[in-house]
């Protein structure tokens, strides 16, 4: 796919948006393999030129930043055990807030609106 606007194709291993003019894979990505019922694959964006997988500590990426996003909370076994929607601008605080519970390993972030997988939080 070619990006035709910008913010609007949020490639999963930037995570960022790309640019006007920048193609993209639209591709199937499991993103919750536990067996159990919250097993989950979905479409997400790969950029066409995507290196390395994009890592942050302690701070929001761009294209997660700018999106209400669908925070999910999991357990070790990979339950989930929270959820909660982060407005733009919000995500850091829903996150800090789901991850002071000691029981969740881990978040898996979702667009929204869309559905598509956007990121794993995780414990640094």
């Amino acid at each position: 796919m070619i990006a035709d606007k910008q913010p609007g194709f949020p490639c999963r291993v930037t995570l960022d948006d790309a640019a006007v003019g920048e193609t993209l894979l639209l591709v199937n990505h499991l993103s919750h393999e536990a067996d159990n019922p919250y097993r989950a694959s979905h479409a997400i964006f790969v950029g066409e030129g995507a290196g390395e997988a994009a890592r942050y500590k302690d701070e929001v990426p761009p294209a997660l930043d700018r999106r209400i996003l669908s925070l999910r909370a999991f357990d070790a076994e990979g339950m989930m055990i929270d959820a909660a929607l982060a407005q733009p601008g919000e995500a850091d605080a829903v996150i800090r807030r789901l991850l002071g519970d000691p029981a969740v390993d881990h978040i898996d972030a979702h667009n929204a609106i869309r559905g598509c997988f956007a990121a794993r939080v995780g414990r640094a």
